[in-house]
């Protein structure tokens, strides 16, 4: 789901974890665990209801016993004492797991107090919980759980300042790790053993259905002889890959071997390639309808319907996607690249080799979320309409080939799975401290009431945690801290301008009767924004959210707190294509075979969308306004990521000055920012005159 998720297998060198080899008697125990763990999720999801608690640990146990056949301890896992030794720890943790569970009602029936037999396997769990994410995502999650729960219990009590904390004693520590519900059975393990894992198989079932040969051919189809048309394969390909799988690496493993030498061929450079599949994965995670990880733990902060956050993601994620796109027009036209295919097959030809599989499940997908079912019931039924969707394609789905998806799902999902309810201990600490909120306040006092200064603090966090973080990760831990900060913001934008038009509320002015007698006799007269700003900067904090309670309705306040954690989601994406730690960007550069760091480079300069169309989320009702408001920005933001494009790249259709690349630069920001339609109108008639005369001279101002 996200670059957590497994690949196919590209070599990443040492930021790859250790997987042992699947041969033997190892491989079927692997398959058939994951056969298991599949039914037992489809069991639980679609056809009976189990307590929430016993959920999350049947899920955590299972892959746990799956992790420690896959993921050695330590070397390649060759050694067969080393071996039993895995197994004897997995055993261990998926037992302690379950007799945790299944200790609860005896735990509360003496006042939540834990016996020794439940305090040494509670701490083995989180031992194992913690070793098992070690294994799978490297050392930086780790340190971070062992370093939260060491605050809660040690070293918060020895600080100074706004996050000195008095501390917990350890019995209260590990049973609030476990069960408090932000922990490590909490909200988040259910949705990893929900919606996220229901997801991944349902994508499992398409790629053995053979949907991923299926989205080369349409990419091919749709690019078809077009300028920089390989390139262009790799941008089509990857988002309707992104549309069955979210995970940006195991998008550029199998749509990358094929796109970046088709890229490499035409005359793209090495570097280039490999950071355009890159760039292109990455948006994967934000096509709809699975996107990432992120997206279900979204649903689940905001309270937010999925169906709601599939919609209103749509046409941004055709924005990143065109990015991605007007980069390899123009870079191709610079580099003179060539059409090099011969053989592009026609839509009725690719339909008829293998559309049903792909087609037909994502629109019962579509359909059955949309008419009220929940994803978990909807993906249920999508996965057995791929299998009857197969069975009128040459590539029917028997007995085995369901028994093979079934195993896939399940591999893939361990990784995933292990995390999510790992990261579960770090929110515990966030909240149970109260650190969220602390944070959240530093965010507003630092940015100065700015958004934009926000938003780029955000920005700042997300690069740094998504040097160690898997993107998931990322932006579960920097939605707990810095939400409600970006949430407070964007709803005071909505309240100065409230304040401004002179419409506020009776219940509302009495706020301003306390917080600043001295503009009272302003409050409910037009003003301008300026002053409605200085106004609403009187009111203290503590008062601030009455104050958005009382003015601001239902609606509005959603649309800001999606807003709010749609930003970080998109800016917590950038992590798979930035130096020096971007796996995405390191996968695609083993395919490429260019050095990984250029690559990655590369790949952050195409993916530029990542930090653009979040700006719409801020400023403009791009993600909660009428269908013309949306349309219109949607037009507008297309033409102007076109220019800014351009004013990167240097090259519209002719190579640009640098005078000329600061002319484009400024009309592509005027599209951009909300302006008003007159506005954009007049700049889009300027940038569209700017372009014809660019394409027929090729330019005469050089500078």
């Amino acid at each position: 789901m996200s670059q957590e998720t497994n690949a196919p297998e590209v070599e990443l060198g040492e930021h790859e974890a250790i997987v042992r080899g699947e041969e033997g008697w190892i491989g079927k125990a692997v398959f058939g665990l994951g056969v298991l763990i599949s039914l037992m999720h489809i069991y639980f999801n679609v056809f009976a209801v189990i307590p929430g608690l016993w959920q999350n640990a049947l899920h955590f146990a299972g892959f746990v016993l799956m992790g420690a056949l896959i993921y050695p301890m330590f070397g390649k896992g060759k050694s067969k004492g080393l071996l039993v030794l895995d197994i004897l720890i997995g055993l261990i943790g998926a037992f302690a797991a379950l007799y945790i569970i299944f200790k609860e009602d005896a735990i509360y029936e003496r006042g939540v107090h834990l016996d020794t037999s439940e305090i040494i396997l509670g701490s083995i769990l989180l031992l194992v919980a913690i070793e098992f994410t070690r294994r799978t995502t490297g050392w930086i999650i780790p340190v971070l759980i062992v370093l939260a729960l060491t605050y809660l219990g040690w070293w918060g009590a020895l600080i100074d300042g706004v996050f000195k904390f008095k501390g917990l004693g350890g019995e209260t520590i590990l049973f609030r790790s476990i069960f408090n519900d932000d922990a490590l059975f909490g909200n988040i393990a259910r949705i990893s053993s929900t919606f996220v894992f229901m997801f991944i198989l349902f994508g499992a079932f398409l790629v053995r259905s053979g949907a991923g040969d299926f989205i080369i051919d349409l990419a091919r189809v749709i690019a078809g002889r077009s300028v920089g048309a390989p390139g262009l394969v790799a941008v089509f390909a990857s988002g309707l890959t992104g549309t069955i799988s979210g995970s940006a690496v195991a998008n550029t493993a199998s749509t990358g071997v094929i796109t970046i030498p088709l890229m490499k061929k035409a005359g793209f450079p090495a570097r280039f390639a490999g950071g355009v599949e890159a760039a292109a994965s990455t948006g994967g995670q934000l096509m709809p309808p699975i996107m990432g990880a992120g997206a279900f733990v979204m649903a689940n902060y905001t309270q937010i319907p999925y169906t709601t956050i599939i919609a209103v993601s749509f046409l941004p994620a055709i924005l990143y996607f065109a990015t991605v796109a007007f980069f390899v027009r123009m870079q191709a036209k610079r580099s003179n690249v060539q059409v090099t295919e011969v053989d592009i097959p026609t839509a009725k030809e690719v339909l008829k080799r293998g559309g049903l599989p792909f087609l037909l499940p994502i629109t019962l997908l579509i359909t059955l979320l949309t008419i009220g079912y929940t994803p978990t019931y909807a993906a249920g039924y999508a996965i057995l309409g791929v299998v009857v969707a197969s069975w009128a394609t040459p590539n029917k789905m028997g007995v085995r080939a369901v028994l093979e998806a079934l195993a896939l799902g399940a591999r893939n999902m361990v990784m995933t799975g292990i995390l999510l309810c790992a990261v579960g201990l770090i929110v515990n600490v966030i909240i149970t401290a109260g650190i969220g909120s602390t944070f959240s306040l530093m965010i507003t006092t630092w940015s100065g009431g700015s958004l934009i200064v926000a938003m780029v603090l955000i920005g700042l966090a997300s690069l740094v945690l998504g040097m160690g973080l898997p993107v998931t990760a990322s932006y579960i831990v920097l939605g707990t801290i810095s939400a409600p900060a970006l949430f407070a913001l964007i709803a005071d934008g909505m309240l100065v301008d409230i304040i401004a038009s002179g419409s506020l509320n009776d219940n509302a002015k009495a706020i301003f009767m306390l917080a600043a007698p001295e503009h009272l006799a302003e409050i409910g007269l037009p003003m301008s924004t300026e002053a409605a700003k200085e106004i609403l900067a009187l009111v203290p904090v503590d008062m601030s959210e009455t104050l958005r309670e009382m003015v601001l309705d239902k609606d509005t306040k959603l649309y800001a707190l999606l807003s709010a954690h749609m930003i970080i989601f998109w800016l917590s994406q950038d992590s798979n294509v930035t130096p020096p730690l971007c796996l995405t960007a390191f996968a695609a550069a083993a395919i490429a075979k260019s050095p990984p760091m250029a690559t990655g480079i590369q790949a952050w300069k195409v993916a530029k969308g990542l930090y653009i169309v979040p700006l719409l989320f801020a400023y403009t009702p791009f993600l909660g306004g009428e269908w013309h408001e949306v349309f219109m920005i949607f037009g507008f933001s297309l033409v102007g990521l076109y220019a800014f494009t351009g004013a990167l790249q240097g090259y519209l259709e002719e190579k640009l000055s640098w005078l000329e690349r600061a002319v484009v630069f400024v009309l592509g920001a005027g599209l951009l920012w909300p302006l008003g339609w007159e506005i954009h109108l007049a700049v889009l008639a300027v940038f569209v005159l700017f372009f014809l005369w660019n394409k027929k001279s090729g330019g005469v101002v050089r500078v």
